[in-house]
């Protein structure tokens, strides 16, 4: 499947509400993207495509616990029935734990706030 993703705005499959969006950016076989929303303050993923557009990147998040995961994935695309773009996320996290996760394109309104926008709470004084 040759697909470009520059510019295109992905989502948790079905869309669910308050769920991490991530806006992706492409220059030739380059990939990278944004994304937040949620639990997540932002993340950044870098990776390159091949010629089927299979992702094959490493992404690290910034939840809004304070908790930091990396990790590395391989995404590859498909359709859902009604013709939508899905990614198929084969992940594995550096404290060793895998999955598999399907993220799916959605309107770009709904990409990520910028995270030089994001107010992150304070400490507080010992």
């Amino acid at each position: 499947m040759n697909v470009g993703y520059d510019g295109r705005v992905f989502r948790p499959l079905n869309n669910p509400p308050g769920s991490p969006t991530g806006l992706y950016r492409q220059r030739g076989n380059l990939i990278w993207a944004e994304f937040g929303g949620g639990r997540l303050h932002f993340g950044r993923l870098v990776g390159t495509c091949d010629e089927t557009g299979t992702i094959t990147a490493t992404y690290c998040q910034l939840a809004t616990d304070g908790s930091v995961t990396a990790g590395s994935l391989t995404s590859v695309p498909g359709r859902t029935p009604e013709g939508v773009l899905t990614l198929t996320e084969h992940w594995h996290r550096l404290d060793g734990s895998t999955g598999i996760s399907v993220i799916e394109e959605v309107d770009a309104s709904l990409a990520p706030a910028s995270p030089l926008t994001i107010e992150l709470a304070q400490p507080q004084p010992r």
